[in-house]
Parts: structure tokens; sequence; C-alpha cells
């Protein structure tokens, strides 16, 4: 059995920055990352558009205060403001540091770090790496790992949480290249495993992201927290689906429909194609209902509207955004410089997922908590994001509480003991389980399966939704679970056989489903990213709290937490 003082699941931005934290606190802690692929390639290295702080390089009349409101406001005034105030006031700090390890923000003439507009932000704040900034955090934070002597277990899959006893204990985790299972046992568990785009059709996120920290947690009795909060990015390439930042009309880009119109105008005439996601993803797809969306031969009626770049000339193109520009060249043959590019929206974010405190541990309840479990980054709900999170947020959410969980993490180990941990137990089960998929003389492929789940989910549970609608897709996802019993894989070897990890990664994908309908089902009013037809009001008297949803293969038991309001009560929210 393998044994590490503290196990980081995800490799991403919060799951990297955690793993230095408590490094630098205690250097002789033993601190294993485990990931799915190699950390460069987790899906934070995808994120464009940039990181928000109140720096005053741009703007001087901006102010913690004035970005703590921005974010309340675009969260529809459900996140947990004391949350929030953590995320903006540490905003600064953390960019500077960054900046000290090596990360190259893109600079003003005088040299100081950039800011550019973003959704929601009613001040110029977002900092940024042109439209690469992700990919300019991660490539310093590993390199960072490497220099502190984290170890990491790259293209390793975990297939379960250990929790007993209230107690994070450790995980199982399957080799990808061998087949080889293995117990990990902690003192302490971090989960930082990232969203679940994958549940959808269309998405931006990668193909990795499948929501398998969630559902182990779920499966293991942790309940999830605000899992209808899913948020559609307006501006995905159409048809592909892969974003186009909104650093893109944060530059000055056009939103325009088949008018040649800028229809925002009609739903956030003060922010316009700055208003938040979910306000802008709604305004688009009404535009398209409206038969006022475009072909591809330019017709009207079509399935997506129209991002105008030509007017911001090719300078400015590909030296503030040229990865959009790059994306949509390669993938379906636009230059933006003298062509629109066709968007529409696409899954994007995870508003919801495992409750957490401010300090990254997991809550069990509405007021216990998990020993030696903690979370951090999309995978965790601490909630600065409410209903709808603005952009350039996220990038600050991974960096803010994944340092900050890094250092709880590291006081928590002191002198703590390994716990026990029936190895064979998990491993023969692991082995049973992974044997019986490949045993399966079923006559469903894992693909079809997948693809009807993912249409199931964005036809019942997307943009605009009723409870008719979500009971059908319930029933509908029901019988698609069953379904999953009869799947059956071509590929009967264990070296490199990724048909396992996408039969494992279905699995997760349709417990989040599940989660994400249900939740949805029981919040009967429209709120952030969460907007129902047949409830088309905010209802604070009602639904101004969390939901806390418990998985089990009998059903979903739903309760509710409350919302911590600190600086700011709810208001209309309009742009």
């Amino acid at each position: 059995m393998l044994e590490h003082d503290v196990i980081i699941v995800g490799g991403g931005l919060a799951g990297c920055r955690a793993a230095l934290e408590i490094a630098h606190t205690d250097a002789n802690l033993s601190i294993a990352l485990i990931a799915k692929t190699h950390p460069i390639r987790s899906h934070s290295v995808a994120a464009q558009g940039g990181m928000a702080a109140t720096l005053n390089n741009v703007d001087t009349e901006d102010s913690w205060e004035a970005h703590a409101f921005d974010t309340v406001k675009g969260s529809d005034y459900l996140a947990d403001q004391d949350a929030v105030e953590i995320l903006v006031r540490e905003a600064p700090d953390v960019v500077i540091e960054l900046e000290h390890m090596g990360v190259l923000f893109s600079r003003l003439p005088d040299g100081r770090i950039a800011q550019r507009a973003f959704g929601g932000h009613a001040h110029r704040r977002t900092c940024y790496a042109a439209d690469k900034t992700g990919h300019a955090i991660l490539h310093e934070l590993v390199n960072n790992l490497r220099r502190n002597g984290v170890h990491i277990y790259d293209e390793w899959y975990v297939t379960e949480l250990i929790l007993e006893d209230t107690q994070a204990k450790g995980v199982v985790m399957y080799n990808i290249q061998t087949g080889k299972i293995e117990v990990v046992c902690a003192k302490a568990v971090m989960f930082a495993t990232g969203g679940y785009g994958r549940a959808y059709n269309t998405t931006s996120n990668d193909y990795a992201s499948t929501g398998d920290g969630l559902a182990m947690s779920a499966l293991a009795g942790v309940p999830l927290e605000d899992m209808e909060f899913v948020q559609f990015h307006p501006t995905g390439l159409y048809p592909v689906g892969v974003l186009i930042s909104e650093a893109v009309r944060g530059e000055g880009a056009y939103l325009i429909n088949s008018e040649g119109s800028r229809f925002m105008a009609n739903y956030a005439p003060s922010r316009m194609e700055l208003a938040p996601r979910d306000i802008t993803s709604r305004a688009i797809v009404r535009e398209i209902s409206a038969g006022r969306g475009i072909n591809p031969d330019g017709s009207a009626g079509g399935p997506f509207v129209y991002l105008d770049l030509r007017h911001m000339g090719q300078e400015k193109i590909m030296s503030r955004v040229p990865f959009a520009w790059e994306e949509a060249h390669r993938l379906v043959g636009i230059d933006a410089v003298y062509q629109p590019m066709p968007v529409r929206p696409t899954i994007h974010y995870s508003m919801g997922g495992i409750p957490v405190t401010t300090d990254g541990q997991v809550r069990s309840s509405l007021s216990g908590l998990i020993d030696g479990f903690f979370a951090a980054g999309e995978a965790a709900c601490v909630s600065v994001h409410g209903a709808n999170r603005l952009g350039s947020n996220s990038l600050l959410e991974c960096v803010v509480y994944g340092r900050r969980t890094g250092a709880i993490i590291a006081q928590y180990l002191q002198n703590r003991k390994l716990p026990t941990v029936d190895e064979q137990r998990y491993v023969t089960a692991t082995q049973q389980q992974i044997q019986s998929l490949l045993d399966r003389s079923g006559t469903i492929r894992i693909d079809k399966l997948r693809r009807e789940f993912q249409d199931c989910m964005t036809n019942y549970c997307g943009v605009f939704r009723t409870e008719k609608l979500m009971r059908e897709g319930l029933e509908s996802l029901q019988q698609l679970q069953q379904q999953y019993q009869d799947i059956y894989l071509d590929d009967k070897g264990k070296l490199w056989n990724t048909e396992v990890i996408e039969a494992l990664e279905l699995r997760n994908l349709m417990i989040v489903g599940q989660l994400i309908l249900t939740s949805a089902c029981h919040r009967q009013e429209s709120r952030g990213a969460h907007c129902r037809e047949d409830y088309p009001d905010r209802d604070d008297t009602n639904f101004l709290k969390h939901t806390l949803a418990y998985y089990s293969p009998a059903g979903i038991q739903v309760n509710y937490l409350p919302v911590q309001i600190t600086m700011f009560q709810p208001q209309l929210r309009n742009y």
C-alpha cells in the first residue's frame, strides 16, 4: 500500500497551488498529486481570459468592495459573502505572487500588469496573459511542484474515495498504462478534480471533465451543493462548441444577429456585450428562437449569431486575442480579421460542487464536517459564484482557495498519524468492478450510450427549463442508467485500456446528471443560470438558500443550507 501525508486528486490550478502551499509550509511532508492526465494537460490550461484583481493599474476607482459587489450581484445574491470577501481581498496578493513565480502577464507600456474589462465587472480589473492565461499560470505552478519535491502520479485514474466513519483515509487508483490497482493511504485527501462539462453534448470543457470527484464524493455519502446551476458560456464556436474567450468581448467585439443589430442593447443596455454570462446566453438563445439567428450561408433563421471582431483591426486581434483567432481559423476556417465568428452558448462551468467551508473542509451535512477531506476549485462549492459565475473569477478562486486550503491542510497534518485501511478489501472490490466491465457481453457501445445521455441533459436541462421538461429528463435518464448494465467493451486487455476509463467516467457523469436534474426540479424559481419558464421570477422568500443533494441508488434527498449575507442585501439584478 502506498502512503503519503496528503493526497491531492487533480492536476489543475487548485490542486497544484494547494500542493505548492503545503510544500512551502512544511518541506518534510510527503505530498502526492494524482492526475488522470499529465498536469500540464489539465483543463485549467485552456482558461483564456484572465484573473480578476483590484490592482488599480488601469482603473484607479476600483476597490475590493466594488469587486465583491460585482461578484455578489453577478451570483444573483446566492454567493456566500464571507467567502467572496476572502476571494477579492486576497486577489491582488495572489496575482503578484504568481508574477514572482514567473507567470508572464501581459503588460502596460510602463511595465505594470495590464487589466481588461470583463462581463459583469464594473471596472477594468482582469489581469491576463494575452488569451492564454491558464496556460501561463499552470506551467509555472507545475515547474514549482517539481522544484519542491511533490510526487506526481500522472495518468492514474482515481476510482474511489476511501471514506470510513466520517474520515477520509485515502483513495483507490488505477494505472491507465498498466492496469495496476493501488490503494493510497493518507492523513488528508483533497479533491481538485474540476467540472463535468462532458455531461452535455456541446461544451468548452476537455474530454477529461467528467465530474469524477463529484460522483465519487456523492457515492461516499457526501452531499453536493447547488448542482442545478450550470453555466452556459455565451460564445461557443459553432458548431464545435470550443470556447471563444470573453476576453474577445472585453477587447471590444460585438454580438450581432441576422439583421446586423447589436441585440444586447435590448437585454442589458448598460453593459451590452459585457453583461453576465447567464443574461448573455439567454439573449442569444432568444434571438435564435425568434428567427434572428444566422445560417452558414448568411441567411436568417439559423442556429447561431455572429461575434464580430472586424472593427478591432488585425494588430489588436493578433496581440490581445491571438488564440481566439487561431481557434476559429483552425477549426471552422474563419479569419476573424475579415469575417465574423459563428457562436452560440456552450456548457462551460459548474457553479455547484462538493460543499466546503472557507477553509476548504468538506461538509457532511448542514453543520457537520468530514475529517481529513478537503476540496477546492471548480469541483468545490465554497460558494463564491452562487447562481452565476463572473468571468475571470474562476482562475482567481482556484489560486486563492487552492492556496488557502493548502495552508489549512499543512496545519491539519501536524502530529497526525496515518489511518488504518484494509488494503486488500478495496483492491479486490476494484478488481471485480473492472473485471465485470471486461467480461460483459452486452449490446450497447459506450459511445452510443454516452451520446444519448449527453443529448438527454442538453434537451431536458438546458438554458431554459420547466418542471414537465425536467421530469421527462429524469425518466429518460433512469432508462439510460438501466442500459448502462448492457454496455460492452471491445478492448479486453489491461494495457492502455481507455475503454475501461470511459466506462467508469460514464457512470460518474450519469450520477452527476441525476443530481443536476433533481436539484433543478426542486428549485422552483429563476436565479442566475437556472432559468425556469414556469417560475420566471427570483423567489428570495423560499429559495435564497443553497441546495444540498444526497445521492443514493434509491433516490436523491434534497436539503438546504443558508446563504451567508454579510455585506450586501439582495436587490433587483439588472444591467
